[in-house]
């Protein structure tokens, strides 16, 4: 009876969530993870999707034009990189909740309740997914160790106690991002958001995520090096806001 009770009180409090999928060179995941996407389970609360084309080139952008009649599609002209795709994401967004869903396999829809229940329960208005809280395979330990000792540096010069920033789950008040001025264009914008949130005096919360990597061959995009270029900018924002 409670939990009925909590959905019908989610549902009219708030109504909609957004999920915003940059999507660069995906033809062949594109499609499952969407299915993925429309299936999950968001607590009775409508669901948006939002597609962002950034600049793709292999056959992505057939698959998305045909789903605009169903979907907000929206396309880059050309490659800018993830935080560009996801500023527009944001912008066209219009729920109540945001969360953001990479394009590939390796993170899974089924892992949305556990994220978006903390926000409905009034417990934060900030969820990150973290693949190093469960026990999950990692492929490349220079990528590992890379995005370890960023989300360390942030924690350390941000005085929070997160594990996993470059996790692509992330979840939030819409509210939150209002009067939030975001620059970076490329894979930094995990950092960036990271900062920008926890300097405003929101506590993010993190949720163990189910984490299925994929191979360079199979389209994985990040290398370790881009856990490094943003290190630059961490410390940047210490002194400038």
């Amino acid at each position: 009876m409670e939990g009925l009770v909590f959905s019908i009180l989610c549902k009219f409090v708030m109504a909609k969530i957004s999920i915003v999928i940059p999507i660069y060179n995906e033809e062949g995941t594109l499609l499952k993870i969407l299915k993925k996407v429309e299936n999950a389970n968001t607590l009775s609360l409508q669901k948006e999707i939002v597609l962002i084309d950034d600049g793709s080139f292999d056959g992505t952008r057939e698959i998305l034009k045909n789903l605009e009649k169903k979907h907000t599609v929206v396309y880059h002209s050309k490659n800018q990189g993830k935080g560009a795709a996801l500023k527009t994401g944001f912008q066209k967004a219009s729920g109540d909740i945001i969360l953001i869903q990479d394009a590939d396999l390796e993170l899974d829809p089924r892992n949305y309740p556990n994220l978006i229940e903390p926000i409905l329960s009034h417990k934060t208005e900030v969820v990150y997914g973290s693949r190093y809280l469960k026990n999950n395979k990692h492929l490349y330990r220079a990528n590992y160790f890379g995005t370890r000792f960023i989300s360390w540096l942030i924690s350390a010069l941000y005085r929070s106690n997160l594990t996993d920033v470059c996790c692509g789950y992330k979840v939030f008040r819409a509210s939150v991002l209002k009067n939030i001025k975001f620059e970076s264009n490329g894979f930094e914008i995990e950092q960036e958001l990271t900062i920008k949130i926890t300097q405003k005096g929101n506590r993010i919360m993190e949720i163990p995520v189910d984490f299925f990597p994929r191979t360079f061959k199979e389209g994985k995009k990040i290398r370790w090096w881009s856990s490094l270029s943003a290190i630059l900018p961490t410390i940047k924002h210490l002194f400038v806001r």
